[in-house]
């Protein structure tokens, strides 16, 4: 069960590097503390949110996959 969530973005559909952008964006949007949550079907997207994260300094707080679908948490820091 995903945790709650102030924002989504789908990013179903797109490859690397389009879900990365496209969440580095939506998290421009939002305060610190808020959580996004992000839809990606890209297998790479696992290992290029941990990335992110770490790079960013956000926390990935969930990552799952469910039906070839990706499902990503990110509390913005």
């Amino acid at each position: 069960m995903m945790a709650n969530y102030d924002e989504q973005l789908d990013a179903s559909g797109l490859n690397c590097p389009l879900p990365i952008l496209r969440a580095k964006k939506a998290l421009g949007t939002i305060s610190s503390g808020q959580v996004l949550r992000i839809i990606a079907t890209d297998p790479g997207s696992v290992k290029d949110f941990e990335a992110f994260a770490k790079q960013t300094g956000n926390e990935l707080l969930e990552s799952r996959e469910a039906g070839g679908k990706f499902e990503f948490l990110i509390k913005k820091s």
